[in-house]
């Protein structure tokens, strides 16, 4: 009983705090602080940490440094608690997810010793959303196995509506890449077209709106469970937000509150579809 009352509220602190950790990231970019440390793994040439009186740049990006070691304690307590339930599935999951810790870190320091390359950042990014994924994964496992994968239509369509959301999220951090939020003002942009890359991020917008869409259709069509249902309709709002706040910040001229927001709407994005996927391919017995 004093394994199992941590095992949901620990599957639940890994994906919010990955989930957080997008959003924290965002703001170290958003307030051009990405190179307030400018050496990794220390913080200056001399320190892990900035000495005397901090600007708002080192506090921004050191800040966002420590919260590896917030991630960390909860990535080992998760760990912990899920090799204690004796299941392998949540035992590997938790192994995953807690790899990603210092794999995220590794990218980070790449990232700074590369002066902020865009090609990189996008990956630091798309490996938190990763991460979130797998944070998912662990949290529909955590009452029992997830159930048999099933096969069919919907089940295809469900794995094309997955793929479309990565495809959006991919190219959405080409856009980032190519405009004014860089992380700090002297970092160089990857050098594609922001009007092009925009129309390209918007159009797989649309096919993965279209695919959840008929993915909900079908569900309906050939009697999908109560839980996949619920889960598409909810990834569907999620994307009319995700897809007005996108749109208002093109029109706006990218203010750094709204892309901030979309940022964090990636996050759900990913956590959603994940979810979806999961629910579609492995539905529980009626009654479950």
């Amino acid at each position: 009983m004093g394994v199992s009352r941590w095992v949901r509220p620990l599957a639940w602190a890994t994906l919010v705090a990955n989930a957080g950790l997008v959003v924290t990231g965002g703001a170290v970019r958003l307030t051009g602080s990405g190179l307030g440390c400018p050496t990794w793994p220390r913080c200056t040439e001399q320190s892990f940490r900035p000495h005397g009186a901090l600007d708002l740049h080192q506090a921004i990006e050191f800040g966002n440094r420590t919260l590896t070691f917030v991630l960390a304690a909860i990535a080992i307590a998760t760990f912990v608690v899920m090799w204690r339930t004796g299941r392998r599935d949540l035992r590997t999951m938790a192994l995953v997810a807690g790899l990603g810790i210092p794999a995220q870190a590794v990218i980070g320091g790449i990232t700074v010793l590369t002066d902020l390359n865009p090609w990189v950042v996008s990956f630091h990014l798309l490996c938190s959303l990763a991460i979130i994924g797998v944070a998912v994964r662990l949290l529909l496992s955590v009452d029992a196995p997830l159930p048999a994968a099933h096969r069919g239509p919907q089940v295809g369509l469900a794995w094309a509506t997955f793929a479309a959301a990565w495809a959006v999220l991919y190219v959405g951090t080409v856009v980032t890449g190519s405009g004014p939020h860089a992380g700090d003002a002297d970092t160089e942009r990857n050098g594609l077209s922001p009007l092009q890359m925009s129309q390209l991020h918007a159009d797989l917008v649309f096919l993965f709106v279209g695919l959840t869409l008929g993915l909900l259709f079908t569900l309906m069509a050939v009697g999908g469970t109560p839980a996949a249902r619920h889960a598409v309709v909810v990834l569907l709002g999620v994307e009319v937000a995700q897809g007005a706040i996108g749109f208002v910040q093109y029109f706006t001229d990218l203010p750094e509150v709204l892309v901030g927001l979309h940022m964090l709407g990636a996050a759900a994005i990913s956590a959603c579809v994940t979810w979806v996927l999961l629910r579609v391919r492995h539905p529980a017995a009626p009654g479950h």
